[in-house]
């Protein structure tokens, strides 16, 4: 993948104004309940909806995409209980942009939260599941022009991380 880059690009042949022009036609087209389910635009909208944040959801967890199609991730320590623990994510919440800056955010770590299966029956599905997500309260500052792609999650309300979340 490659980022759109206005240098080289004829208004006409651009990935961007393509894209926008394919949104546009399926809009036209389209049903309403044929839209996303997941998307930025409908977690924004939960967290915002009074009747459907009836648990006062406070976080939008976001996964940024590199300009190589990767998703980005990142690590830091954490103290806790006298020890450090090391934490690596792919999932972040944005906690505010850098004063003065349009493009440097910075960014809270998200801990994905695994529990142990409550029976011993092994089932044939090997996917990775999360359970949850606590917050860690290791920020980065990362500038947005360096990524091509965001998703995010469903909104969730993190609670902090402990030690025993951060043992494996």
């Amino acid at each position: 993948m490659s980022c759109y880059h206005s240098d080289g690009c004829k208004k006409d042949k651009c990935i961007r104004d393509i894209v926008r022009d394919i949104v546009k036609a399926q809009d036209e087209v389209a049903e309403r309940e044929h839209s996303c389910s997941t998307s930025c635009e409908q977690s924004i909208r939960e967290l915002l909806s009074p009747t459907a944040n009836e648990n006062q959801k406070t976080t939008i967890p976001v996964m940024l995409y590199t300009k190589d199609s990767e998703i980005f991730k990142a690590e830091g320590y954490k103290s806790l209980g006298g020890k450090q623990w090391l934490v690596k994510t792919k999932v972040f919440k944005v906690k505010k942009f850098v004063e003065g800056s349009r493009h440097c955010v910075k960014l809270e770590l998200l801990k994905p939260i695994k529990h142990s299966p409550s029976s011993t029956v092994s089932t044939p599905c090997r996917k990775k599941h999360v359970d949850e997500f606590k917050s860690t309260g290791i920020c980065i500052t990362v500038d947005l022009k360096c990524f091509c792609g965001i998703a995010c999650l469903e909104p969730i309300t993190p609670e902090p991380v402990t030690s025993g979340d951060l043992e494996c």
